[in-house]
C-alpha cells in the first residue's frame, strides 16, 4: 500500500508517548511500500516537537533525518534539506522550507517582519529584507 502520512502519525511514531497509537503509527510506517511526507507535514511535524514536546533543534533535526533515510519514503528532498538547514542552524524549519520554496516559484528575495529569521537567512547567503 502506499500512503500519505499525516504529522500526528510522524509525532506518535517518533514520541511513542501514547503505545498503541505508537505501534499502529510504526506499523502503517514500515509497512507501507511507499510514504509520501508532503512539506507541509513536516513544518506541522516540527512545530510540534518544537513547541508541544520541547524537543531540541538536534533531536528533530535527526528524526526528520531518519525519516528521509528510510527506503520507502518520498518527499521533496531539497526543500528538506533547506529547511534541515535553517534548522540547524537554531531557525525555524518552515522558513527554511519558505525560502527555498520562494526561490524555486522565481523569488529573489525573502521578505519577513521576523529579524531573527531574516538574519538568520542572510548569514546562509540567501536574499532577505526585513521589513519595517
Amino acid at each position: 500500500m502506499k500512503i500519505t502520512v499525516d504529522a500526528n502519525v510522524l509525532v506518535r511514531a517518533a514520541v511513542q508517548d501514547d503505545k498503541p497509537q505508537a505501534r499502529l503509527a510504526v506499523k502503517a510506517l514500515q509497512e507501507a511500500a511507499l510514504v509520501a511526507v508532503p512539506l507541509p507535514v513536516l513544518c506541522e511535524f516540527v512545530w510540534v516537537l518544537r513547541r508541544g514536546y520541547k524537543m531540541s533543534f538536534a533531536d528533530i533535526s535527526e528524526a526528520i533525518r531518519r525519516l528521509m533515510n528510510s527506503t520507502n519514503v518520498v518527499m521533496n528532498r531539497p526543500t528538506v534539506e533547506a529547511g534541515l538547514s535553517v534548522l540547524d542552524a537554531g531557525g525555524d524549519f518552515a522558513d527554511g522550507v519558505i525560502a527555498y520554496e520562494g526561490d524555486w516559484l522565481g523569488a529573489e528575495e525573502f521578505v519577513s517582519f521576523d529579524k531573527e529569521a531574516v538574519a538568520l537567512m542572510q548569514s546562509q547567503g540567501i536574499s532577505t529584507r526585513l521589513l519595517y
